[in-house]
């Protein structure tokens, strides 16, 4: 990309070079480093016992890399590697920033507020409680960029408490303003006059207090258990007899976090039932004495915005828990409510599983659901308003470490918003467009699976439909000439037609066979109860495998042809099948019929239902057997075409990259002259334009109205090009601890369609683009002097037909 700008976020504008990577001294703080030697307090990385089986035999393990300052280089020194948890962290703040980006509708924009706090979440009861686990043991294994898991701990929770304190104050100072200008207010309790805030208590009595449970702390009343992400109010009440008690009191999750307000002439008004979402899981808000609710439940700045309320007819919220703690002296009568504050807990959610000792994986994943809900506490958010007391009363008794308190002025829990992007006004949401139908397939009169028999068809969600998929499996189920249906379910959501329809395919005459992977995070209990629905239809059902997750995207049909010889159909895809995610999420799909596939995808099939030790495949890369060695094989081949002087590209699409092992392929052929461009949504612990090794990688990142999803290798070849596609993202756990395949394309036209349409569209990106830097942050990609930004995703919906 020539002439190509890059602006930090938050930071001055920088210019590209022709090659795409900072020229003068952007990358100097790392070469220094990378002069000093290994990190660490003088620490070598500790390579803990058994790691280097994970890496194939013919792994290479390369000398020295180029040198700075005449210090020597090995490519697995700490200095080449960014850290995992701070990526992430980093890509959460991109997500963030499209709240602030004007490009996007502001219901959009409030969208994108509500995931960075939703992905914060997960973050922490996944990855966060994993860290404070290993700290608490004493465990020094570092990190691929030196670092323990104290360290980790304390690099980002230095990130996280500004960028929640940050989302808040653009929440309050900017997004909520401008709601109040297209005719939506969210607004202080204080705010509402004294007629509104009568029907409100009215509304209170009537729909809020029955479902109230207030649980008091003292002899006889133990400290509550305080469920994940749950919203509460830590209430001070004050006993003539004995003095200042406290209690807790859950704000439930079943009533809407956003509750209608009446009208300035309030009538006989109720809130609409359509105005309420009964599954809105309530998460926080701004704390205050109870005694005074006059404008301490939102910030000056807030009142300020709306000082004299909403107009009369506009559409108009308040936060659920100012409602309860204006109205909290009902609870306790014959007392004082002193004062009460908001606080939100976190929990550790990640189940471990001891799969080898389990005689049924199903009973054993159910009994670990049980178990998420009483995690260690890993992350405690209250707001500033909370005296120390009951903020040390909170840690003590939720056994936590106060390191992992977040206090913020402002609502806690704003992954809420997202029900603010459920008001019905189009005129504040991306334009809607209908998937397309590729011309192959919108002739309804010749069938799916005989147009697969004849050529390989490819689509691009969420551009092209998803109903193609739903053909393909509705053809089996329907088709008496079909034998077979085998596929897997990994996240199909909820009224899942694909899952209907291999419930109707069951006969004496189709044998259905469908691994349901129980393990899938977050997905557990939808899982089973697939699985259970499937398995009451009489359809072999499978779990999944011990110690691995199934997480590849196979579908297979076995038809007998007209010639009595049967043939097999395959779906190959990028993505889950899932008709919902299938709309936001980008993904590729492959339907073919080209018999070494196929025969592959029956013995990974032979491999999930059956026993088997295949370690030979004649198409596809599937892992933990072979495709960490077979990438690894494609890169060094690269980087010889590299050397003998042959143009030599890689360009790598995936969500993240963290395999150490790829890494360092990937180095060794930079180092060669292979040019390299990699398109990673997500985590990237490869550090780009380091001098004497990466300065023939590109690291871009794409965060847009679509979720980048597919996963997409592309290998030049020397003018032979090949293209694989799959579930695999290029992390040790999809390696190693995962099945997954990646699939290649064999067309030569398909061929040229990716790399065309797909690969080059991304990476000419100005618009929804960021660049990684060598020093690990990133930076917008602008547009050159003249022309107007360019998105990919947006190229790509104008380019089908059924985009409006």
């Amino acid at each position: 990309m020539s002439d190509t700008t890059s602006k930090p976020l938050g930071e001055s504008d920088s210019r590209l070079s022709s090659n795409g990577h900072t020229n003068g001294n952007q990358d100097a703080a790392v070469r220094a480093r990378l002069a000093a030697g290994p990190t660490g307090k003088g620490r070598r990385r500790r390579t803990p016992a058994g790691k280097q089986a994970l890496a194939p035999p013919d792994v290479p393990r390369r000398g020295v890399a180029a040198t700075t300052n005449g210090a020597a280089l090995t490519l697995d020194d700490p200095a080449l590697y960014l850290n995992r948890e701070l990526s992430w962290l980093a890509f959460n703040e991109r997500v963030i920033a499209e709240a602030r980006d004007l490009q996007n509708p502001l219901l959009e924009r409030i969208k994108f507020l509500a995931i960075g706090h939703s992905n914060l979440d997960e973050y922490y009861m996944v990855r966060v409680s994993g860290l404070q686990q290993h700290a608490a043991a004493g465990l020094s294994e570092m990190s691929a960029d030196g670092l323990t898991p104290s360290e980790q701990l304390t690099s980002l929770r230095a990130r996280v408490g500004p960028m929640l304190q940050e989302a808040s104050d653009y929440f309050h100072g900017n997004l909520q303003p401008e709601l109040a200008k297209t005719g939506i207010y969210v607004v202080d309790y204080a705010s509402l006059s004294k007629e509104q805030q009568k029907a409100l208590q009215a509304y209170f009595n009537e729909e809020i207090f029955p479902v109230l449970t207030p649980l008091a702390l003292g002899p006889g009343h133990p400290f509550p258990h305080i469920s994940n992400l749950s919203l509460n109010l830590a209430v001070v009440v004050r006993d003539p007899k004995v003095g200042e008690r406290f209690a807790r009191m859950k704000v439930p999750g079943v009533l809407p976090r956003f509750v209608p307000c009446p009208p300035e002439n309030v009538g006989s008004w109720a809130p609409r039932a359509d105005s309420i979402d009964p599954l809105a899981p309530s998460s926080g808000a701004a704390g205050t004495p109870t005694g005074d609710v006059s404008g301490a439940l939102m910030p000056e700045r807030t009142r300020a915005a709306v000082p004299h309320g909403p107009p009369s007819g506009a559409e108009c919220y308040v936060w659920l828990e100012q409602v309860i703690a204006a109205n909290l002296q009902v609870l306790f009568p014959g007392l004082q409510v002193v004062e009460s504050h908001p606080f939100r807990v976190t929990r550790d959610a990640d189940i471990e599983l001891q799969e080898d000792e389990a005689a049924d994986l199903l009973s054993t994943v159910e009994q670990g659901l049980q178990r998420r809900h009483f995690g260690d506490v890993c992350r405690l958010e209250i707001n500033t308003s909370m005296p120390e007391r009951l903020r040390n009363l909170l840690i003590d008794h939720l056994l936590m470490d106060e390191q992992d308190v977040y206090a913020i002025e402002g609502p806690l829990g704003l992954s809420d918003l997202m029900h603010l992007y459920k008001i019905e006004r189009p005129d504040l949401k991306y334009p809607i467009f209908a998937p397309s139908v590729p011309a192959s397939l919108a002739d309804k009169s010749a069938g799916l699976v005989d147009l697969i028999a004849t050529q390989d068809l490819i689509l691009h969600h969420p551009y092209d439909s998803f109903s193609p998929i739903i053909d393909f499996i509705e053809t089996g189920s329907r088709d008496a000439d079909v034998l077979a249906i085998k596929q897997t379910l990994y996240r199909v959501g909820s009224n899942s037609p694909i899952v209907k329809l291999l419930a109707d395919a069951r006969d004496d005459d189709t044998q259905v066979a469908v691994l349901v992977e129980l393990k899938a995070r977050f997905d557990e209990e939808n899982n089973i109860e697939w699985a259970r629905a499937l398995e009451d239809a009489g359809v072999h059902v499978v779990y999944g495998l011990v110690g691995l997750k199934t997480h590849c995207k196979v579908a297979l049909l076995v038809r007998k042809e007209r010639d009595g010889k049967l043939r097999r159909y395959v779906h190959l895809g990028t993505g889950n099948y899932n008709p919902i995610t299938a709309r936001m999420y980008t993904d590729i799909s492959l339907f073919t019929a080209r018999p070494d596939i196929a025969a592959d995808v029956s013995e990974l099939f032979n491999l999930l239902t059956g026993y088997s030790n295949q370690r030979k495949y004649r198409k596809l890369l599937v892992a933990p057997v072979n495709m960490r060695r077979r990438l690894i094989e494609m890169i060094e081949r690269e980087a010889a075409h590299a050397r003998r002087g042959r143009a030599a590209r890689l360009i790598l699409k995936t969500n993240t990259l963290s395999d150490e092992l790829v890494i360092r392929a990937l180095y060794a052929a930079a180092r060669d002259g292979v040019k390299i461009d990699l398109i990673v949504r997500g985590v990237c612990c490869l550090r780009p334009g380091v001098a004497g090794v990466s300065e023939n990688i590109r690291v871009i990142s794409i965060v847009g109205r679509f979720l980048e999803h597919s996963r997409i290798y592309y290998f030049r070849n020397a003018g032979n090009p090949q293209i694989y596609m799959g579930s695999a993202d290029l992390m040790r756990r999809n390696l190693d601890r995962r099945v997954e395949v990646l699939f290649p394309i064999e067309d030569p036209s398909l061929k040229l369609m990716v790399r065309r349409e797909v690969l080059e569209i991304y990476l000419k990106d100005t618009k929804d683009a960021t660049q990684l830097l060598s020093d690990g942050k990133y930076a917008r990609v602008l547009p050159a002097a003249g022309e107007e930004p360019f998105s990919a995703q947006e190229w790509l919906l104008r380019q089908h037909a059924g985009s409006v």
